[in-house]
């Protein structure tokens, strides 16, 4: 079992963590002693409480699960899961059975995730501190979950490129599930697939995407399993490009497309590098009216800001050369590292450079089945701007 240590601060960062801020930092402690796991309880200087977490590796010490004297245990998990749940029954959006039932950080769990998928879930453990706690999760949120008609689940933890998936409980689908998402059929692989099989943070922006793209040609960069691309076939495109560098991920999209029933003459598949396609797109001077342009993270950390920010605005910028005047841009970004206003940096950057004018129409982040703690900048990852191209 968890043992239990008390450390004090060495940074005056109480008010920020009694605000909600999830995560303290190893620099701003007193050095201690704590294997991953175990509960620990921050104090300031008079040694009051300010908060108590679970011990962590890394920069990120602890780990913080609530700021009041309390213990946690399957009492606090389970409050936790219910007014996750409350949540969830007052925003997911009617004709939609794929959704975030755990949030990490914004629901007051960090590190945990969890996705409903119709009568399947996928736990996601992310960082060592839940490791020693996964049986006693797993067990409490089971006839949670079982309440809302999940059936089966799987847990997924470890680093990317190295993730084990296991089985939690029940039967869950060896073959990608087809999941609704306001009426639109999802395909999603919960064993082998990105995340947990979906990125469902776009959920509002596929929507978006379905309202815009009557009799417009659209192209889908970055797809994935094509979402966007079917979103656009369901809107009444006049012709959809779809593209992605993975063969698997063309594959998907196209088993995406046939099972909202969409006519295949309407969509072609291109299994490319998204700059080499823009570039030849360009040099043959095609162009699209609706760009939707959503890339894999360019920041998985601080050290890679730079370098993301010019890939940014060289993405902006190819995207805008094929966006035929007066089309609309969909730019959009999940890494938690660039800012809302480095992203509109990049994109001033890449429309200078193709020179054109650009109008801001909307701007939306994650819907509200992933909240944010406002303590928790970090938190707000999702970026997406939808602009127009001038004449």
């Amino acid at each position: 079992m968890p043992t239990s240590v008390t450390v004090q601060l060495r940074k005056p960062l109480a008010r920020v963590l009694r605000q909600g801020h999830p995560w303290v930092y190893r620099d701003a402690l007193q050095p201690f002693s704590a294997a991953p796991g175990d509960v620990v309880t921050v104090v300031d200087e008079r040694r009051k409480l300010v908060a108590r977490g679970l011990a962590d590796e890394g920069p990120i010490a602890v780990r913080v699960f609530t700021t009041k004297d309390e213990r946690i245990d399957e009492e606090l998990f389970t409050r936790r899961f219910a007014e996750a749940g409350a949540l969830r029954d007052a925003v997911v959006p009617a004709h939609t059975d794929a959704y975030r039932f755990l949030h990490g950080e914004g629901d007051r769990v960090p590190g945990l995730v969890c996705d409903v998928y119709d009568r399947a879930a996928v736990i996601r453990l992310d960082g060592a501190a839940l490791g020693p706690w996964r049986e006693r999760i797993v067990a409490t949120l089971q006839p949670v979950l079982a309440r809302r008609g999940v059936e089966a689940a799987l847990v997924k933890q470890g680093k990317r490129g190295q993730t084990a998936v296991e089985r939690a409980w029940g039967e869950p689908p060896e073959v990608p599930l087809a999941v609704r998402e306001h009426g639109m059929v999802l395909v999603a692989d919960l064993r082998h697939g990105q995340k947990t099989g979906l990125f469902l943070d776009h959920r509002e922006s596929r929507r978006r995407i379905r309202e815009l793209a009557r009799d417009r040609r659209v192209l889908d960069l970055y797809a994935y399993v094509g979402g966007f691309s079917a979103a656009a076939g369901l809107g009444g495109a006049r012709s959809v490009d779809t593209v992605d560098i993975a063969r698997p991920a063309i594959e998907a999209a196209l088993r995406t497309w046939r099972a909202n029933g969409l006519p295949e003459d309407r969509r072609t598949g291109h299994a490319s590098d998204v700059p080499e396609f823009l570039a030849r797109a360009v040099a043959d001077e095609r162009q699209w009216d609706v760009v939707v342009a959503d890339p894999p993270s360019f920041a998985p950390n601080a050290a890679s800001v730079p370098k993301a920010l010019e890939s940014y605005a060289k993405l902006h910028e190819a995207s805008l050369r094929v966006l035929a005047p007066g089309g609309l841009l969909l730019a959009a970004s999940c890494s938690s590292h660039i800012t809302p206003a480095q992203f509109d940096d990049a994109l001033r950057q890449g429309a200078s450079k193709a020179r054109r004018v650009v109008q801001v129409l909307e701007r939306w982040a994650a819907p509200a089945d992933h909240p944010r703690l406002l303590a928790f900048a970090e938190g707000d990852y999702l970026k997406v701007v939808l602009a127009r191209a001038l004449v």
